[in-house]
């Protein structure tokens, strides 16, 4: 081997090391708030206020333990972003002996009148109470993202409380009728009222930025191109700039995020929280 590509290879190595290293410096802590609201953090809490992701997915280690759910917060982070996370409702912690687990146990819970929106919705500030007042988080520089289901609570969770500056969602549920386990129950009132249609309104003029493959059966590509089109037009009939960033990839896999959309992300939403913008590697 020439000395040359000696030199190339060694330079992989080291970067890849000092990428490993990143990674391995960095675990998932679970904390409670003042009033016992279970939260966790991927790393230590910081000294400092600092920009803040909340990330959700499934549980709180599923998600910050996976560099796929963690999406756009595995390059935020990299700029000092706080990530953090909660058990989703029936997930983890937040299931209940007696229900389904998981997704599955969702409509179940609308069929108990329970709106478990309402309730994640309430954790979530509680959580940002918490961290604000702490000195952890910098009430001007909050975002949230999620995938499938999780970006369903991450919209929602933009439209309940205003202190989020931007939501990122992946391959979004955006109609609970759509998912196959609500089939039977689609006209149930609590159903219909979770629809995120319901919050155009509440996302008009907001930031918000959706990815989802192009033939998205799982959830629905065209609920969510429907999503995308009503905030736009509940803001300009608002007289507000729609501020709407919705991308439809091609996607052979059908349900999945496509590839680059986590990097795409990351650099949107630094824009919008106005902290520095870093160089997407999927994107070079």
């Amino acid at each position: 081997m020439s000395w040359h590509k000696t030199v190339i290879v060694f330079l992989i190595l080291f970067a890849c090391s000092n990428c490993f290293a990143w990674e391995a410096e960095r675990t998932v802590h679970t904390y409670k708030t003042e009033l016992g609201i279970q939260f966790g953090s991927w790393g230590e809490l910081p000294s400092e206020p600092a920009a803040t992701l909340i990330i959700l997915a499934s549980t709180i280690d599923e998600t910050l333990g996976s560099a796929y759910f963690r999406q756009s917060g595995n390059e935020l982070s990299k700029q000092g972003y706080l990530l953090i996370s909660i058990d989703l409702p029936c997930h983890g912690k937040q299931y209940r002996s007696g229900e389904p687990k998981g997704l599955a146990g969702w409509p179940y819970r609308c069929l108990q009148d329970e709106n478990f929106v309402d309730e994640t919705n309430k954790r979530l500030s509680g959580i940002l109470d918490y961290l604000i007042k702490q000195g952890h988080t910098d009430p001007q520089k909050i975002a949230i993202c999620g995938t499938s289901r999780g970006g369903y609570l991450a919209l929602q969770f933009a439209a309940f409380d205003p202190r989020v500056k931007a939501v990122a969602a992946f391959a979004p549920v955006t109609d609970l009728a759509a998912l196959r386990e609500f089939h039977g129950i689609e006209k149930n009132e609590l159903v219909q009222s979770l629809a995120l249609i319901k919050q155009v309104e509440n996302l008009a003029g907001r930031p918000v930025w959706i990815v989802i493959g192009d033939r998205d059966k799982r959830v629905g590509t065209d609920h969510a191109i429907s999503l995308a089109r009503r905030i736009t037009n509940a803001s300009l009939a608002k007289k507000i700039d729609s501020k709407v960033e919705f991308h439809v990839i091609a996607e052979p896999l059908g349900h999945t995020v496509p590839k680059g959309s986590a990097g795409q992300a990351a650099d949107w939403i630094s824009r919008q929280l106005k902290t520095d913008t870093p160089v997407s590697k999927d994107r070079e």
